[in-house]
């Protein structure tokens, strides 16, 4: 099983994006989605450094809210 991470990019830099995160913020590589027409503000989910899915801004809130239930399970 992975886990995979829902982020917002702040900036991009060629291959190389700046995203956010509950106040941590992150590198992450933009590689393996050079076929998607990503932009700041964007929402990715990113798993071991890399942006592996574009997500919208409901389903990363969804996820947010799922993991905050385990951690305080």
């Amino acid at each position: 099983m992975c886990l995979g991470i829902p982020m917002q990019i702040k900036s991009i830099e060629g291959y190389t994006a700046r995203c956010e995160a509950k106040g941590v913020e992150r590198d992450v590589s933009l590689f393996m989605m050079q076929e998607e027409s990503l932009v700041i503000d964007d929402f990715v989910v990113v798993h071991v450094g890399y942006a592996i899915q574009k997500i919208s801004p409901e389903e990363a809130q969804t996820a947010w809210e799922l993991y905050d239930q385990m951690l305080q399970a």
